[in-house]
């Protein structure tokens, strides 16, 4: 995998702009902050964060994948400000789930998520090399 970082940009801060990689390609759908279960443990936006990257990486162990083979990951935020006011409560977490591995990402508030009691849902890419 190669970071694209162009010339005389400022370096990002939790994400890459771009990534060049090859390899088995997974998708993995949209995943919210609850459990295995189904079942959401809290309304709090950094822990639904956690639990949804969680799920993330526990889904792309089953293709033989790790956090670091993740290429792109979207965002879906309920409210931008709640986002933007956790940056380093999320940062921690991250950390803890995924390590200093920044794929390129996008984040977007939406008006709803399918899921009521969701107030975050991430969607990835990987790449595994073969």
């Amino acid at each position: 995998m190669h970071i694209l970082q162009p010339a005389g940009w400022v370096l990002p801060k939790g994400y890459s702009n771009g990534v060049v990689t090859s390899g088995r390609q997974v998708y993995i759908g949209g995943q919210v902050g609850w459990d295995s279960d189904c079942r959401f443990t809290s309304t709090d936006f950094v822990l639904q964060a956690h639990q949804a990257l969680e799920n993330i990486v526990t889904i792309l162990a089953e293709a033989g994948g790790k956090p670091e083979n993740i290429v792109r990951m979207t965002w879906y935020v309920m409210d931008k400000r709640e986002y933007i006011a956790a940056y380093h409560e999320l940062g921690t977490v991250y950390r803890a789930v995924m390590g200093r591995h920044y794929p390129a990402m996008t984040a977007v508030q939406v008006a709803a998520l399918i899921e009521d009691a969701a107030r975050v849902e991430i969607e990835a890419t990987a790449v595994i090399p073969e």
